[in-house]
């Protein structure tokens, strides 16, 4: 399945790091959603991307920042407790892939989601995307400016 900006964001809900539920349609009305996929915890490319994002997050006021893996819940804690992340780090996992399926970013070969982002506006529409492999990193800076051009 292929998103396309426009379109309604697919809701979902996953558990974070902690074990708590956390469903994309209860920003609705409240805030803006970074939604960021990534494939492998622990990876150089995710470290690097999510310690930027932590080093950042001053520059994402006014957004939610999500992060999803396929990863097991018990492996995005250690992940986000190493990089001392403090936004949501979402598992799906189970069943395998099914969020990172309907947002059209998710590797059948390899079994994870690719590197994709979305924002996603107060009223749960996609309003930015972008896609990249695997071993491609995304630049922090088009985040910035999608979510400047919400406001």
């Amino acid at each position: 399945m292929s998103l396309d900006i426009g379109d309604v964001a697919p809701d979902f809900t996953l558990k974070n790091q902690h074990g708590e539920e956390v469903s994309l349609s209860s920003f609705t009305g409240e805030s803006a959603v970074l939604l960021v996929f990534f494939p492998f915890a622990f990876s150089g490319i995710c470290s690097g991307e999510f310690g930027e994002i932590r080093d950042h997050m001053s520059d994402f006021d006014g957004a939610e920042v999500l992060a999803v893996s396929c990863d097991h819940f018990f492996a995005n804690r250690a992940f986000a407790d190493a990089q001392g992340l403090e936004f949501s780090v979402l598992s799906d996992f189970w069943p395998h892939g099914e969020v990172s399926r309907a947002y059209g970013i998710f590797n059948e070969d390899v079994g994870v989601a690719e590197r994709g982002t979305s924002v996603i506006d107060r009223q749960g529409i996609v309003r930015w995307k972008v896609e990249h492999g695997i071993n491609d990193a995304r630049d922090l800076g088009a985040y910035r400016e999608a979510l400047a051009a919400l406001a």
